[in-house]
């Protein structure tokens, strides 16, 4: 007599999921396992782990012809996730278990029965969530992140056999699995624990007022900043300092950051929500696809989306390949990145803060007189032509960096912390934020310039050096529109209603410094 049972799993392409009906049937025939629905080689593999960790957990698969579809079989499976939803679909067509038809099942199995954590577990129940399907089932190395998901009913199990006890099983799976000791399901609506906040303190740089400055404008207005100086000014020390200073991420936003760190940390590392921008820092030998994402398969998020409401610091800039520093000019515009491969495309959020740092010349010392420079220029002009036009001009802040000088590292003194910074960069969003309301944006840099140069207008009084710049091509028209966005920032920092002549000078100087000097 045949039967056929029926579980639920989630499919993940990229951040998105989509509800994935497990078909399990016993047939007639003799002995097989298939498996069908476009599974890649660890899912096909699925077929001896699930066998073997039935066995061990006291009640073996059929030994009659299995045959598994995973719905809709014209989409592609990939992963380890789908073991216990291939496991609780077979023992069900056998009669052994019986499973509520709304509740999802996340795991891996191991071959001893137990259930393993598997990446994507926040961004698969969120799926699960949208679905209507509360109910899930992980594995207990994963219950934390899955509880983080609102609205989800969270079962965890160490094992398939304390699972089985739970589902309904027949008396001697029963007592295997009391005999082993497992526990039962754990379930929980959600928790969420306290943010950690990091140890970097701008207390720490050594004079840079100006860089100070430039820094609090960035965090303000989610600009993109290059600082171009001599090695040991402390553009790396300022770049790490950064996150300490925006503001904490709302539950949407830290909700997108954890999702993606989700698939990219280990199955079991995320246990809160992210509640801290996040700090991405790529050496300078990283690939295309290590920075914009990619890989075999689905692509993976990269270094960019995994910046994501933080930061994307790239040190020693004009040292990275020059195909992944153009890659970046795409989601710098639209805050997002699509991969396209043979096995499907991927789109993740990659809304983040770029950070470039660079020194003058390939030796560093080309700056004041330049005397110990010992570059030749057309060798400090290939340096420089690294960092394309193109990408500069997505770049709102150009910051010269000087070196640091004996007043500073002796008798001078120290500058503000980063707390009483974030405090001020904290008001200026706010001011921000309430403004831009009705136009649907959050930050200054996210204002189109049909905006700031329409209902936001200012007088021209307040543009006329901004304006002169223009004629005498010192800016593009997206250069014009970032000075716009750079000016309303310091304004939003010093208190002021509205951007005058002198804001929009230090927007147009901050703009417009050359990195050389």
């Amino acid at each position: 007599m045949s039967g056929v049972g029926r579980a639920l799993g989630i499919g993940l392409v990229g951040l998105n999921g989509y509800v994935v009906e497990v078909e399990a049937d016993i047939g007639q025939t003799l002995p097989a396992f298939v498996l069908l629905g476009l599974p890649d080689s660890a899912l096909n593999e699925a077929k001896e782990r699930v066998r073997s960790a039935a066995q061990n957990s006291g009640l073996p698969l059929s030994r009659r012809k299995i045959t598994v579809n995973l719905i809709p079989a014209s989409l592609p499976k990939r992963g380890t996730a789908f073991d216990l939803a291939i496991a609780v679909a077979a023992l069900a067509a056998a009669g052994d278990i019986r499973p509520p038809a709304d509740t999802v099942f996340i795991a891996e199995l191991g071959l001893d029965g137990r259930l393993r954590p598997v990446q994507g577990i926040l961004p698969a129940v969120m799926a699960a969530v949208r679905a209507g399907c509360p109910e899930v089932v992980v594995a207990t190395d994963n219950a934390l992140e899955a509880r983080l998901v609102p609205g989800a009913r969270v079962h965890s199990y160490e094992s398939l056999g304390s699972l089985v006890l739970d589902f309904g099983a027949d008396p001697l799976s029963v007592i295997l699995a009391e005999q082993e000791g497992r526990p039962g399901g754990q379930v929980d609506h959600g928790s969420e624990a306290e943010p950690r906040i990091g140890s970097l303190d701008l207390r720490d740089v050594a004079g840079q007022h100006e860089a100070r400055a430039a820094l609090e404008v960035a965090a303000a207005g989610a600009h993109h900043l290059l600082m171009m100086g001599p090695p040991g000014a402390g553009k790396t020390m300022l770049a790490e300092r950064l996150p300490g200073i925006l503001p904490e991420l709302d539950d949407e936003a830290a909700m997108e950051v954890t999702a993606i760190h989700s698939l990219s940390s280990h199955p079991s590392a995320t246990r809160e929500l992210i509640r801290r921008p996040p700090f991405e820092n790529p050496h300078h030998t990283a690939t295309q696809a290590a920075i914009v994402g990619g890989g075999q398969g689905i692509p993976r998020p990269g270094a960019a989306s995994r910046a994501h409401r933080g930061v994307l610091f790239l040190d020693e800039a004009p040292e990275f390949d020059s195909r992944a520093l153009e890659a970046l000019r795409q989601p710098l515009e639209s805050g997002e990145v699509r991969i396209d491969r043979a096995a499907g495309a991927a789109t993740y959020p990659a809304r983040f803060q770029l950070v470039l740092a660079a020194n003058p010349c390939p030796c560093g010392q080309s700056t004041g007189k330049g005397l110990q420079c010992t570059c030749t220029p057309q060798a400090r002009r290939r340096y420089k032509a690294k960092l394309s036009g193109p990408l500069l001009d997505r770049v709102d802040i150009q910051l010269a960096v000087r070196r640091v000088s004996m007043v500073d590292l002796g008798v001078g003194q120290p500058g503000e912390s980063s707390s009483e910074v974030a405090e001020r960069v904290r008001g200026a969003r706010l001011r921000q934020a309430e403004r831009l309301q009705p136009y649907g944006f959050a930050t200054n840099a996210e204002v189109p310039g049909r905006i700031l140069r329409g209902a936001l207008r200012l007088p021209s009084s307040a543009t006329r050096s901004l304006e002169q710049a223009m004629v005498n091509q010192k800016l593009t028209a997206r250069g014009y529109d970032r000075v716009l966005r750079i000016a309303w920032t310091i304004a939003d920092v010093t208190g002021v209603e509205r951007p005058g002549s002198d804001e929009v000078g230090q927007g147009l100087l901050l703009r417009a410094a050359e990195p050389a000097a």
